[in-house]
């Protein structure tokens, strides 16, 4: 070990070993370990070789058992013991125990629930556990994935008389238990951290160090998956447990055996009820123990306590239960009273019974000189040896003098104990019993002539118990109980005083073990008054709830200490649901009862407010403790418990759930408002505003409580107390989900005996098990339905009257519905849609009555959330005559409504006549047109492949089209299921100048598509949602218009049939879905089918904008040969042209030629980019101006205005400026370069553009083109000056969509709208009518020059894109950002541009603006691997992200995934075929394969290459696991080809270096060898891989084998077809 530093690497191998810290070099190297120090300290310095631990001598397998024999090694404390004995079982498939002892009697806890539960092995135990020989060791894995767990081999086992010590590695550091100590975060901290067990009357301040119950057992989350294990150690003796960073626990400790249960889950919550079928599942408290409790130690009196009664009485606290303290009792003595201060005790219970109120006394355990004493002395009711032990204090008349203890693992005891205890009931009646100072607590070290000098009082090695000292504040070790020594016992003397009688009731017990949840509750101790103890309290409630001791709860506003008012309402708020809901302060200091503070307070009114909640939700909460006492459910519950997929939830502990559905978030600081709160992903409903949950801003008389989309929570009308209550009629609050559904229970009985009525079901009543009648006659008046959309038209209940009903926001109330306890029912209501039929008719802005009324339309505001208050009336609209039908279609006249006043926007007036034709084109295709037969208007030029002949045989059409009439509309229904898939029948269809208007319900809530806008889902919200169509440079962001447009959905019916929608019109346009629901391959017959790209295009692809020379490109291209990736493609972006100069090569780029043909020879290819903005006031000569001017090819202003070019885009300073020029002058737009933009609707424009690429190739080879910034995109607004000519009412039409900066208007960032294009019939259009078509006309040249120049096939990639641009070009999806949002929503973009007939398409791979990170990077890297274009590019400025820029860890593993993409490349190529002659897509949604599954009509986090290859990427941060649906088929795993289960959620582990395949059975895979190239693969043979077909056991494929660079003048067949039978 000579040499050893503190470095990380060093440190990490410290960390594999067994941590034991030795005060010094001498007593470590004397007990054989390695010393080595570090400049860390926390890190031990001392620590084991490999020569010590135990060997295995022999195994019987069958069981197995084993026999252990130490290794000769030096002593670490003496009396090792040299052989052991192993055992081991799994007792259940959830259960395994093992158990290492010693051959001989030997003190093991002797629990009575686990003794006698009976073994049921399901699976052979090799499946869970392995043993290694030398030295010992125990791996314990998952039995299903293999996954090791705890593991044993990372240290020796140490087994002494009086010193145990084993060590496991565990898989996470998501640990969580170990008790009772104060943790500060219910996530444990890994870092060396050392934790004593062993009873302790200790206060709870925050240390490290041990308290009242002893808990050895933990909780481990593996991942996302939501996989846990526990481990718990069943051992009473002191011990302490050490966590360190591996991570890995060690436990030592001095006594016992170490009897081990590893205990298996799916989930945390799984763990937990696994744990409690071990130990025994706790007890359903009386339902009156769950109401409100006042307690405190030294009332003076019970006149003073009957003052706090009344003063809280007055003010109507909730309040059910009161307490006294010791100062009850004559001298503290236990079984007596106070016949001075307290003579009315006896009556006391009457007098609280007569208001509903319980009462409840504490007894202590130990007792001095007196009757009770006296026969406990002649029973033999006390500890051996104990009877000198005092209890002394400054004050003598406090506590009472010399004291012994009870014994109560004695028989004797036990009898004793019940027979005083029911004596002083009969004197002193009560409803419950508190016991304190049980861990057993002393106020001397051991007894008043100290403790013997022997090794039990004084062990050879003491854990970090508090003190340092065995017996401080307890009895010495040596003191003997029936099941032994102090020593052994001391920890489970708490659990050794179970006291219960035949009614259920509340046993309150302050020290505990595992299995005292099966007879009582627990508070948290004796806390302070500060904002500490409010904050650590949760942590300490959900360590409970994982221990099995669900009734627990922390003194509300403190114990020690004076509360302020501030601190003590937020407590009262909180504690207003901890499921043991006391307020208990400490002798000396001022009350802290809620009416103390005043009647007026706000603590008062905040208290009663949320006592009155937890009242009313009571029933819930009983329910809760019903399934924890069958079920073994927890009631307090971590957030992680339910959502444990979202690891932000992990160490979440300030916030809590009662159950599933309840979300507590209290305030934990003072003089605060708001709160930091972890919200996790599902609908949540504010509990008391009723509204679905936005944000959390809690005022002082508040607390965070939102109830969970999809519960059904129990109710009952609340009063003082539940005396009370329990007579009050009942109710329900239903929270419904995405799915408007929700489910729950209620489990009722008479709250102190036994007897069931539960209920369960889904929006209905079902009574099942019901062996109770509850004696008031119980009805469910109420039920609250939160998340309901629409207000009822009618509501019916089975067999009973229908009641009231109310809607508010949302929110359904029915009323007065005498639903009978204990009897089924079911409540139905139907909705009617008409507010949110409502066709907004003022969708400008700032909206008014006045404005609406001179509209003619209707106001009427409403409280449901964005619910137009203007809107159109029912009949506005049109009017239809002159229908003229014929087998090929009909026409028919409309006529405006003139019952209603022309809205008449500026400039834009109501037509009044129009025209309608509906074309059959084919069965599956109709066509309908409106316009104005009077007027010429612009219509789109863009050609259809429209059928030459209509479909006129009736029969043969899949649709049925009928007419309404004022309004007009029309209706399209599919005629094999009645589906209406298009109804207009709606008010407000608007036809004028610059604005139209359509409506149309939607035959589902299913729909997809329009673009292009960065959605945040696949499929579209139908909740008021605007989406703004305008082509626009800018990046993707929500509701924010983007690059291209594409006015096109496809509508998914409830029947799983589909239907798609094309409105052709390309001017600035908008989209709005009501809530109100008002194929691919067909629709790309109609527009195109899309472009078949070169082989090679489908390769891996680099580009950077910032390269800033030729021989960064040329090192990149090196590095990444050398490092062996996948690679077939690089790019320039406007960095190689000179001052950005399209076809003018850059000074520091006049190597590329020769760079290109290098790589071009080396089988790589090249793209270089266009922007269409042509420089025109050169100081230089510039060809490809001048030619352009020559002929005529850039757009101008109308020639009634103007013969000048339209200027835009400013951009360089121009060159060789005179240096007599100011330089503020030199900068202006005066001397920037201007552009021009061509008119590509031109032929001339065209062929000019030919020679322009054509001249560039010369100098210059290339492969594909990437044209950008064609939307046009412009760096001025409009012109240069800004001031558009003509009117300017195109550039600010009366209607301005939602778009980007539409205050700046159209023209903003683009050319003026009245700029004038040629079509190429000649007739002249405006910029504001065809600007959506620019990157469209910009495309097929750049196309048709590509081919021409290069004679083969290429691939062009355009930035703006319109219906029919997928026939000769992809499209990335713009300059997205380097975040995890744009990740995921890359998916989506892929998708919807499959939608829209564009199958070459990706994103930038890792983000083109910010800067990248690693982890984001490499995920980027694996799915951008499965995009069809698969490039990664990033902005200037930001620091390299290339596969060869981070390490050589990203570089193997991007290599890797990489070689994945280049194998199946075959099969991709195959895709874009059957694409470009099938229409079928390539990026497919799951929905597209397998529509009948619901469950697959909202998935946009995975997606299909084809029908076959499934990829499901981390689409987030730190994850490790994937939640992915595998739909109903077979399936296989791509990298171990297992078979993976179907139909439902899958976890599916995600490292970093894997992305989640799977091939689908039935299909067979086209493959090739990879290599650094597809010229180089190319001369590979194709292969096929295939999956057998579940039913059939075939499978068949259709691969495409052909140069994959050719023209394709005809479709070539397919050259090989394959099947496996």
């Amino acid at each position: 070990w000579e040499g050893r530093t503190g470095r990380n690497d060093t440190v990490l191998v410290f960390f594999l070993f067994t941590v034991l810290f030795i005060d010094c070099i001498q007593q470590c190297e004397a007990r054989g370990c390695c010393w080595s120090p570090l400049d860390e300290r926390n890190v031990p310095w001392c620590f084991f070789s490999t020569n010590h631990g135990y060997t295995v001598e022999s195994v019987d397998q069958s069981n197995p058992n084993a026999t252990l024999r130490r290794m000769p090694s030096p002593s670490l404390f003496g009396a090792d013991i040299e052989e052991l004995a192993l055992q081991a079982e799994m007792q259940t498939p959830k259960r395994l125990h093992f158990k290492v002892k010693v051959n001989r009697q030997r003190f093991e806890v002797p629990h009575e629930h686990i003794r006698g539960l009976n073994a049921q092995p399901s699976s052979p135990i090799s499946d869970t556990m392995e043993i290694t020989h030398k030295p010992f060791g125990i791996t314990v894995r998952r039995r299903e994935n293999k996954k090791v767990l705890f593991d044993t081999t990372m240290a020796p086992l140490v087994f002494a008389d009086q010193y145990l010590q084993i060590s496991a590695k565990l898989p996470s550091h998501n640990i969580y238990g170990l008790g009772e100590h104060v943790h500060q975060n219910f996530r444990h901290d890994t870092n060396w951290r050392t934790w004593p067990l062993f009873t302790r009357d200790a206060f709870p301040n925050g240390g490290t160090h041990n308290l009242y119950g002893h808990y050895p057992f933990f909780l481990c989350l593996e991942d996302e998956s939501g996989k846990s294990f526990g481990v718990f150690l069943l051992n009473s003796n002191a011990m302490e447990v050490t966590l360190q960073p591996a991570p890995a626990v060690t436990y030592r400790t001095i006594g016992g055996v170490l009897d081990f249960y590893i205990l298996f889950g799916d989930t945390p919550e799984q763990v937990v009820q696994e744990f409690l079928e071990l130990i025994g599942r706790p007890v359903i408290p009386a339902y009156w123990s769950l109401g409100f409790q006042l307690s405190r130690w030294d009332y003076g009196s019970l006149s003073e306590v009957k003052k706090t009664v009344e003063r809280n009485r007055a003010v109507q606290i909730p309040y059910d239960i009161q307490y006294t303290d010791i100062d009850y009792m004559e001298d503290k003595k236990d079984f007596t009273y106070d016949k001075v201060k307290f003579a009315e005790l006896p009556q006391f219970y009457d007098y609280l019974h007569e208001k509903g109120q319980r009462y409840i006394l504490i007894l202590r355990v130990g007792n001095t000189p007196y009757e009770a004493y006296d026969r406990g002395t002649a029973k033999n009711a006390w500890i051996y040896g104990c009877k000198h032990i005092s209890y002394s204090l400054p004050l003598p008349q406090v506590w009472p003098g010399e004291t012994v203890f009870p014994d109560y693992t004695s028989q004797a005891c036990i009898d004793w104990w019940v027979d005083e205890y029911e004596k002083f009931s009969r004197e002193i009646k009560h409803d419950a019993l508190w016991i304190d100072m049980n861990e057993v607590a002393n106020f001397k070290k051991g007894s008043v002539k100290g403790c013997s000098d022997n090794n039990l009082n004084y062990p050879p090695y003491t854990p970090s118990v508090l003190d340092g000292v065995m017996y401080s504040k307890t009895l010495c070790m040596d003191a003997k109980h029936a099941w032994g020594t102090h020593y052994d016992v001391h920890s489970l003397y708490g659990y050794s005083m179970r006291v219960f009688g035949e009614n259920r009731t509340l046993l309150l017990t302050r020290s505990s073990f595992p299995g005292v949840g099966k007879y009582s509750g627990h508070w948290l101790g004796d806390n302070a008054a500060n904002w500490n103890d409010i904050k650590w309290a949760i942590p300490g409630m959900l360590e409970f709830s994982l221990f099995g001791v669900p009734y627990i709860g922390a003194d509300i506003c403190g114990f020690f200490d004076d509360s302020d008012e501030d601190l003590c309402r937020r407590w009262m708020q909180v504690g207003a649901f901890y499921p043991f809901s006391r307020n208990h302060n400490a002798q000396g200091y001022r009350p802290q009862d809620p009416a103390w503070y005043g009647a007026e307070s706000t603590l008062v009114k905040s208290s009663k407010h949320y006592l009155t909640i937890r009242y009313t939700l009571l029933p819930y909460l009983y329910t809760l403790f019903y399934k924890a006492h069958t079920t073994g459910e927890t009631v307090v519950r971590p957030v992680m418990h339910e959502f444990y997929s979202d690891s932000a939830t992990w160490a979440v502990d300030r916030q809590f759930l009662w159950g599933k559905a309840l979300l507590i978030t209290p305030v934990l600081d003072p003089g605060t408002e708001t709160v930091r709160a972890y919200v996790p992903d599902a609908v949540w409903y504010d509990y008391e505003t009723v509204r679905k949950f936005v944000n959390m801003h809690i005022p002082g008389d508040k607390l965070g409580l939102h109830i969970r989309g999809g519960a059904v929570l129990p109710t009952q009308q609340p009063a003082v107390t539940t005396t009370y209550s329990r007579t009050n009629p009942m109710g329900l609050i239903v929270a419904l989900d995405d799915n408007s559904q929700a489910t729950g229970e209620l489990f009722w009985d008479d709250g102190d005996t036994r007897g069931i009525v539960y209920l369960l079901g889904m929006l209905s009543l079902t009574a099942t098990r019901t062996g109770y009648t509850d004696p008031n006659n119980l009805k469910f008046d109420d039920v609250t339905i939160l998340g309901v959309q629409l207000a009822p038209t009618k509501v019916i209940v089975t067999h009973v009257a229908t009641g009231n009903t109310m809607n508010v926001s949302n929110v359904l109330i029915l009323r007065g519905l005498s639903m009978t306890l204990g009897e089924s029912y079911t409540v139905q209501w139907n909705q009617d849609a008409a507010e949110f039929q409502r066709i907004d008719c003022h969708p400008e802005d700032n909206a008014d009555e006045a404005k609406c009324k001179a509209r003619g339309c209707n106001w009427e505001p409403t409280s449901l959330e964005k619910v137009p208050w203007c809107f159109y009336p029912k009949d506005y609209g049109y009017i239809y005559s002159n229908l003229v039908e014929s087998p090929q279609g009909f026409t028919l006249d409309l006529n405006r409504n003139k019952k209603h006043r022309s809205i008449d926007r500026a400039g834009s007036p109501d037509i009044d006549k129009l025209r309608v034709q509906v074309f059959y084109h084919t069965g599956d295709m109709l066509q309908f047109k409106i316009w104005d037969p009077t007027t010429e208007r612009y219509e789109v030029p863009v050609p259809l492949n429209v059928p030459p002949t209509p479909e006129t045989d009736e029969s043969k059409r899949t649709y049925e089209v009928k007419l309404t009439n004022n309004p007009f509309g029309i209706q399209v229904f599919r005629k094999s299921t009645g589906t209406k898939i298009w109804d207009s029948s709606l008010p407000g269809f608007t036809f004028s100048d610059m604005f139209i208007q359509v409506s149309t319900r939607l035959s589902s809530d299913y729909v997809y598509g329009f673009g292009e806008t960065e959605h945040p889902t696949y499929r579209h919200s139908l909740n008021y949602h605007t989406w703004g169509m305008f082509a626009k440079d800018q990046p993707p962001g929500y509701k924010l218009n983007c690059y291209g447009v594409h006015p096109f959905y496809m509508g998914l019916e409830n029947t799983a049939d589909a239907h798609g929608v094309l409105l052709l019109n390309s001017n600035a346009m908008d989209v709005t879905f009501l809530p109100t629901p008002m194929v691919v391959q067909e629709y790309t017959a109609l527009i195109g089918r899309p472009v078949l790209p070169a082989y090679w295009s489908l390769g891996f692809q680099l580009c950077r904008y910032g390269y800033a020379n030729d021989s960064e490109i040329k090192n990149l291209y090196a590095d990444m040969k050398a490092a062996g990736i996948p690679y077939d493609v690089q790019y320039a972006d406007i960095d190689y042209m000179e001052r950005q100069l399209d076809f003018v090569l850059d000074s520091e780029f006049q190597g590329l030629p020769a760079l290109v043909d290098t790589m071009r020879g080396e089988g790589m290819r090249f793209i270089f980019i266009l922007d269409p903005a042509i420089s025109g006031n050169e100081t230089e000569p510039y060809p490809a101006f001048t030619n352009g001017v020559a002929q005529d090819v850039f757009i101008k202003w109308p020639q009634n205005i103007s013969d000048d070019i339209v200027w835009g885009k400013v951009s360089f300073l121009l060159l060789n400026l005179s240096e007599n020029i100011r330089y503020d002058t030199q900068t202006s737009f005066l001397y920037r370069s201007y552009t021009a933009f061509p008119d590509f609707f031109r032929t001339s424009t065209a062929n000019w553009w030919l020679k322009e690429i054509k001249d560039l190739y010369a100098k210059l080879k290339f492969d594909g083109i990437w044209i950008d910034m064609n939307e046009p995109a412009s760096f001025v607004h409009g012109t240069v000056g800004g001031q558009c000519l003509g009117d300017q009412l195109l550039e600010f039409p009366s209607y301005m969509p939602p778009l980007e900066s539409k205050h700046m208007g159209l023209k903003h960032k683009t050319l003026c709208m009245n700029s004038e294009q040629i079509l190429p019939d000649g007739k002249r259009v405006r910029h504001y009518d065809v600007h959506n078509l620019y990157g469209w006309s910009h495309t097929k040249p750049t196309y048709d020059a590509l081919l021409e120049v290069t004679k083969k096939r290429g691939i062009v990639v355009t930035r703006s894109t319109y219906p029919s641009s997928g026939k000769w070009a992809g499209h990335w999806l713009g300059d997205n950002a380097a975040s995890w949002d744009q990740l995921y929503k890359s998916i989506i973009g892929m998708m919807e541009f499959s939608l829209f007939g564009i199958s070459y398409t990706g994103a930038d791979i890792c983000g083109f603006f910010n800067p990248s990170e690693y982890e984001l990077c490499l995920r980027w890297m694996q799915l951008g691997a499965f995009y069809p274009y698969s490039r990664n590019h990033n902005g200037i400025g930001n620091p390299r992200q290339d596969p060869v820029a981070w390490n050589s860890t990203f570089a193997s593993i991007s290599k890797d995934v990489l070689n994945i993409r280049y194998t199946l490349l075959p099969y991709l190529y195959t895709l874009m075929y059957e694409a470009h002659t099938k229409g079928s897509t390539v990026v497919r949604p799951l929905l597209h394969e397998f529509v009948t599954d619901r469950n697959t009509w909202e998935i946009h986090n995975q997606f299909l290459w084809g029908p076959a290859l499934l990829i499901s990427p981390a689409l987030d941060k730190g994850v490790t696991s994937v939640r992915g649906y595998v739909p109903r088929d077979r399936w296989y795993d791509y990298h171990t080809g297992n078979q993976t289960p179907a139909e439902h959620w899958v976890d599916m582990p995600t490292p970093l270096n894997h992305i989640n395949l799977h091939i689908r059975g039935g299909y067979i895979l086209p493959w090739q060898k990879p290599e650094l190239n597809t010229k180089l693969s190319g001369g590979e043979h194709v292969l096929l891989f295939g999956s057998r077909y579940r039913n059939y056991g075939r499978a068949s494929a259709d691969p495409l084998h052909d140069h994959g660079k050719s023209i394709l003048h005809n479709t070539p067949p397919l050259k090989e077809r394959g099947g496996i039978m």
